[in-house]
């Protein structure tokens, strides 16, 4: 096999499914009775889950695939695993193929996680002697040593991933696809998974990864595609790719809508503006949040709190309105309140908005939690090992300075100057 052929070669590749409808529906029981005993018109549409999908991955490649659910990523993987026939096009993978599609794919219920392990490894043409010299690294990677020996089908979700990601992950594939496999488990597994692929790039192995953290994509890949509709609308560089798809995100599908009460003021409407649209925050860049009061008579001592917080809770950034001459608490009607972070520096992860909405006489009249989800992003920015994730609050920029003392009367320390945030 050549060296300079494409590890993954895509042309033309297509899927159309046909949906069936009823004509009318039943309006009674009697009539749907009725219905059942004769013939029913259907119509047939048909609905292309991928059309004319092509593109081709090198050899040691990391290629990020892009989109919003129901784009046509997961058809496209699952004819290229060789899982669903495709209407028309082909597909050459080039070498030993390796998939994680969903949590557990490949398993039997039944069997042990032992028996899996070995299991997996024949699906994917592996000799029973390779699983075994890797079988120590597949058990230590995955944490599940203590239930080895016990029926999958009694395995929490993050467990099955884990095992599977593992065996994956450890075995001799030469093409690896990966789909949504950081949608399951904890902090720490998600590092260790991130860990392990770059691991696996370094090894000249290709992978397909597909998700919807941003974080990951940009961490792993430099080329990504975007998917809509069933067609490749983009391929080309990561960043790129990713302004792509944040332009179709829906800003409204992240909100919060409320209706006024009638004798009390309450939060009506809230909802953030990120640098790129969409769900999506550039490191760095402003951050706007609109919140919306119903108040149906001045609110004395009113206050606002806002808090960005991650996915472990912990809150990140926050900030207050507290201010008598505010016109909320000056007078009754719809006030609209905005927020504008200038240069948010949260670190890469995903984050949710806690809103504190109350006064001086009732005390707490709204608490808002795990509003208007949004991620933040390294746009631009590269960095070997990649960022980290929710491991720390925020970044700061700062200058530093070292030096080496060569008398000892010199017990100062040398100065660091920080920059104002």
């Amino acid at each position: 096999m050549s060296s300079s052929a494409p590890a993954v070669d895509v042309r033309g590749l297509s899927k159309v499914y046909r949906i069936k409808h009823n004509t009318r529906r039943a309006t009674s029981v009697v009539e749907a009775l009725s219905r059942g005993l004769r013939f029913r018109r259907q119509t047939t549409e048909q609905f292309w889950a991928l059309k004319d999908a092509t593109f081709t991955v090198a050899q040691g490649e990391v290629l990020g695939i892009i989109g919003h659910n129901g784009a046509g990523k997961s058809t496209m993987l699952k004819i290229l695993s060789r899982i669903v026939e495709p209407t028309n096009g082909e597909a050459f993978l080039r070498g030993r193929l390796g998939s994680l599609l969903e949590v557990g794919t490949g398993f039997h219920p039944e069997l042990t996680g032992r028996e899996n392990i070995f299991l997996n490894g024949a699906l994917l043409g592996m000799p029973r002697s390779l699983v075994q010299r890797q079988f120590a690294n597949i058990v230590e990677f995955s944490g599940v040593e203590q239930f080895l020996d016990t029926p999958v089908k009694r395995y929490s979700s993050g467990m099955y991933v884990r095992l599977a990601f593992s065996v994956a992950a450890h075995l001799d594939c030469d093409v690896l696809i990966v789909d949504e496999v950081l949608a399951v488990g904890d902090e720490a597994f998600q590092r260790k998974c991130l860990g392990k692929m770059n691991e696996v790039v370094g090894q000249g192995r290709t992978v397909l990864f597909v998700s919807h953290n941003m974080s990951a994509i940009t961490a792993l890949t430099q080329r990504s595609i975007v998917f809509e509709r069933g067609r490749i609308v983009f391929d080309g560089p990561t960043e790129g790719a990713i302004e792509r798809y944040l332009s179709e995100g829906d800003s409204e599908e992240h909100g919060y809508t409320a209706p006024p009460r009638p004798t009390e003021p309450a939060v009506t409407r809230v909802e953030i503006q990120t640098s790129q649209g969409g769900r999506v925050q550039a490191h760095g860049k402003p951050l706007e949040v609109t919140v919306e009061i119903a108040a149906p008579a001045p609110v004395p001592g009113a206050r606002l709190h806002l808090t960005l917080v991650n996915r472990l809770g912990r809150y990140c950034s926050q900030a207050w309105l507290y201010d008598s001459d505010s016109p909320i608490c000056q007078s009754a009607g719809l006030h609209r309140l905005v927020c504008r972070f200038p240069s948010l520096r949260l670190a890469p992860g995903q984050y949710t908005l806690r809103i504190h909405f109350g006064d001086r006489l009732a005390g707490t009249r709204d608490l808002l939690e795990r509003l208007c989800p949004f991620e933040v992003v390294m746009l631009g920015r590269t960095r070997e090992g990649g960022w980290p994730v929710n491991d720390v609050a925020c970044f700061d920029d700062a200058e530093w300075s070292a030096g080496v003392i060569t008398d000892p009367a010199e017990h100062a320390l040398p100065r660091v100057r920080r920059t104002p945030v």
